[in-house]
């Protein structure tokens, strides 16, 4: 009875459509394997990385290398910077400072200054995303933002022999470890002012063009060409083989500016840091050190303030 049980119920299990049914084999494992990993998303044809890491190669391709070398070195500031605060941001956008992205926190109490903030930068073409506070907290890094911050690309340096292609006569202005990019920014105003071929700076220790610097040049960071040099020291003696004379500026010079008889060629004005004035190297690199005479023995000359002379004297010479 037993048998004849378990028989009646193997028959029922196979003609049941939920019963066992004949087996491959083992002719569909090869449709079981997997396929391997997914391709990154750069290496798939169809995908937008692909597309821009295509664009980015060709313009890379198209780019010239740099004289006496294999390849072109990076000359960007190396990341991103931020503008936070109604009052920055909204200065920033009025100066036309080069932006990326507007960050605006999505439940903002909007005022008049938001209102044009929001205006300038839909004006000039550039993103405007908004975001919950928490992203506008990480992007600041604590600082009080307002519900706003401007995203400013990398700066792109020139290579310091670029500037001595600029038109007759050359002038150009070597700034020492500037620390201050308030003193930057100054100078590159007053570079822009007087004609100068651009400004020379060092890739450490020293400020380079930042927001800060881009809004007190009041827009001469757009048109004043940044160079940035490995060793000033020897960006100087690259120079004087060009037919550039040097002059460094420090308050016992042998000479005072006035006097000098170098300002009528190609020259190269060079700066020192706020607080150590010129250092050693670059003074000895030097053709001639000159002074600014001035009245007070115990004061001194900020060195935006002292670059600013030092041009406009420069200029008086160019025939």
């Amino acid at each position: 009875m037993a048998g004849n049980s378990q028989r009646r119920g193997a028959t029922r299990r196979a003609g049941s459509k939920k019963g066992a049914t004949v087996g491959t084999g083992g002719h569909g494992r090869k449709a079981l394997e997997g396929k391997g990993p997914t391709p990154k998303a750069e290496e798939r044809s169809y995908h937008k990385a692909y597309k821009a890491k295509q664009r980015a190669e060709k313009e890379a391709a198209k780019a010239p290398a740099p004289r006496g070398k294999a390849a072109p070195r990076n000359r960007t500031s190396g990341s991103d910077e931020l503008a936070i605060g109604r009052n920055s941001v909204l200065e920033a956008l009025r100066m036309r400072i080069p932006a990326t992205a507007l960050f605006v926190f999505n439940r903002i109490d909007a005022d008049d200054r938001v209102t044009e903030i929001v205006s300038l930068a839909v004006e000039q073409g550039i993103e405007v995303r908004e975001v919950p506070k928490s992203v506008l907290d990480t992007l600041a890094g604590g600082s009080p933002h307002q519900g706003v911050a401007l995203e400013v690309p990398p700066y792109v340096y020139a290579d310091p022999r670029d500037l001595l292609e600029a038109p007759s006569p050359v002038r150009i202005m070597v700034l020492d470890h500037i620390q201050d990019p308030r003193n930057l920014g100054a100078i590159l105003r007053s570079a822009g002012a007087f004609g100068a071929s651009g400004v020379v700076i060092p890739e450490r220790r020293a400020a380079g063009v930042t927001v800060a610097a881009w809004k007190v040049s009041a827009g001469a960071a757009a048109r004043v060409p940044v160079a940035r040099a490995t060793n000033i020291a020897r960006t100087l003696e690259d120079y004087k083989k060009a037919g550039v004379f040097a002059i460094g500026l420090d308050a016992g010079g042998e000479v005072d500016l006035h006097q000098s008889n170098l300002l009528d060629g190609p020259l190269a004005i060079v700066i020192g840091s706020e607080g150590e004035g010129l250092s050693r190297l670059v003074s000895e690199t030097c053709d001639q050190i000159v002074s600014i005479p001035i009245t007070a023995t115990t004061e001194s000359l900020n060195a935006s303030v002292a670059a600013s002379i030092a041009l406009y004297e420069a200029s008086r010479h160019v025939s």
